[in-house]
C-alpha cells in the first residue's frame, strides 16, 4: 500500500430547497463553473432556481456532461477553468456531473497527462 494524503473538500447540499443555500456557501467574488449534464435541470426548474440563488454572481456554464462523462468533454472544461481563472466549481445535477466535477477539480491543477489520473499512473 502506497502512503498518500487525502483532502476531500466537498460539499453537497441534497434535498427539497436546498437550492436557495447555495449562495451562503460561494464566496461573493467567486468566478463559478455551473456544471450539468443534458439539460434536465433547464426542465425542472432547478436552473431557474440556482440562477435566483446566485443572481449578480459571475457564472459561466458548462452543460452537456454525459452519463459516464467522456475524457474530452471534461477537459474541455477543464480548459475554461484554466482561461477563465475559474474560483469555484458547482455541480448541478447527478452522479455523473457530480464525478465529472471532481475530476476537472483535480485535472486543474495537475502536473501532467490529466489521463493519469484516471488510469491510476500518477504519483
Amino acid at each position: 500500500m502506497q502512503n498518500f494524503s487525502f483532502h476531500n473538500p466537498v460539499k453537497i447540499l441534497f434535498g427539497k430547497g436546498q437550492i436557495v443555500n447555495i449562495a451562503a456557501e460561494i464566496p461573493t467574488d467567486a468566478k463559478i463553473l455551473m456544471t450539468y449534464g443534458g439539460g434536465s435541470i433547464k426542465k425542472n426548474g432547478v436552473y431557474d432556481q440556482v440562477q435566483s440563488a446566485l443572481s449578480g454572481r459571475k457564472i459561466i456554464e458548462f452543460g452537456g456532461i454525459e452519463p459516464n462523462p467522456h475524457y474530452e468533454t471534461l477537459m474541455r472544461a477543464v480548459e475554461i477553468v484554466k482561461e477563465e481563472g475559474i474560483s469555484f466549481l458547482l455541480a448541478v445535477g447527478g452522479g455523473s456531473v457530480v464525478d465529472g466535477t471532481k475530476f476537472i477539480s483535480a485535472a486543474v491543477d495537475y502536473d501532467g497527462d490529466a489521463w493519469d489520473i484516471l488510469s491510476k499512473k500518477h504519483q
